[in-house]
């Protein structure tokens, strides 16, 4: 009969055989991930101009400089605007349109089909499909508005309506994927539950509110979590949609990504740039964590 310390052994060499397995794995996501941040960390405290060979260190003084940053400061506001909006927007529309999805059986697949298209789709096209799209002379939507007498709009030039262009394209492409995750949890939550509400004498509305939303708590907070963390990388549509001849005036849709990419490779600043990119590594944390904390608070409740 084996005594406890062989098994302790064999756990031990169980998990060891694992872990080298996994050693690969890990040293790629390691170089690709951590190594990366951990440049970026250091070059955050150099003045480095990209061409010089010098990299004299400054310390904090980078961080001090971001906070004065006009541009800096426009940036943060318009991508926490369009992060908040397309994830609540997109969110609020793929978990009702989930549920009534789950019901349709067979014809169900079709509409996934139909709603992941854009999921799937290169940023880059889909971007200029939107551009011609908010044309404001040959564009498909003010063709539309002027067919019910609405004069044409001045989408992506108008500084008070660029950002929400770019919010709206952003929940097209972004809503089938939350729809698709949220089909997958509220097919897993037993038929069970829902035919014992029922029975209680439940409202669709009372089943949705007090079961099935509760069952999806955790798929609800995956959901947050990936599309904040993707929300705040807009930089595609960006770049895409508002340089050139269709630019906004000033810089109504200037971005985070967009700002660290122009100061690294526009203006070689790449120390400064450097401390952008850490400092939105740190926002997404912060945001991350927050979520998770509202969701713990909610389960404790």
């Amino acid at each position: 009969m084996p005594t406890r310390l062989t098994y302790y052994r064999r756990r031990a060499r169980l998990w060891i055989w694992c872990y080298l397995m996994l050693l690969p794995v890990l040293a790629i996501y390691a170089y690709v991930r951590i190594v990366p941040i951990a440049r970026s960390l250091e070059l955050s405290f150099f003045d480095w101009r990209l061409i010089s060979r010098v990299r004299p260190f400054v310390g904090l003084a980078n961080y001090v400089r971001m906070v004065g940053d006009e541009n800096f400061q426009i940036a943060l506001w318009n991508t926490t605007v369009y992060s908040l909006a397309t994830v609540l927007i997109s969110t609020a529309i793929a978990l009702p349109l989930a549920v009534v999805l789950a019901r349709r059986g067979k014809t169900s697949a079709i509409y996934q089909t139909i709603y992941f298209l854009p999921v799937i789709t290169p940023m880059v096209p889909m971007a200029i499909a939107w551009k011609w799209i908010y044309d404001y002379n040959y564009g498909l939507l003010n063709y539309v508005l002027s067919l019910v007498g609405i004069p044409p709009v001045a989408w992506l030039t108008d500084v008070h309506i660029a950002l929400w262009a770019l919010i709206i394209m952003g929940v097209w492409k972004g809503l089938g994927y939350s729809l698709v995750i949220f089909l997958v949890g509220i097919r897993n939550i037993p038929a069970t539950f829902l035919e014992a509400a029922s029975l209680d004498g439940a409202s669709e509305l009372q089943k949705f509110w007090h079961v099935i939303l509760p069952l999806l708590r955790p798929i609800l907070l995956y959901v947050l979590v990936t599309s904040t963390i993707n929300a705040y990388n807009v930089f595609t549509q960006v770049y895409v949609m508002t340089l050139g001849s269709q630019a906004a005036p000033g810089q109504a849709v200037r971005v985070l990504v967009y700002d660290i990419y122009q100061n690294a490779f526009q203006y070689f600043r790449m120390g400064y740039a450097s401390a952008e990119a850490i400092t939105l590594t740190f926002i997404v944390l912060a945001f991350t964590l927050i979520q998770f904390r509202a969701f713990r608070s909610q389960e404790a409740a």
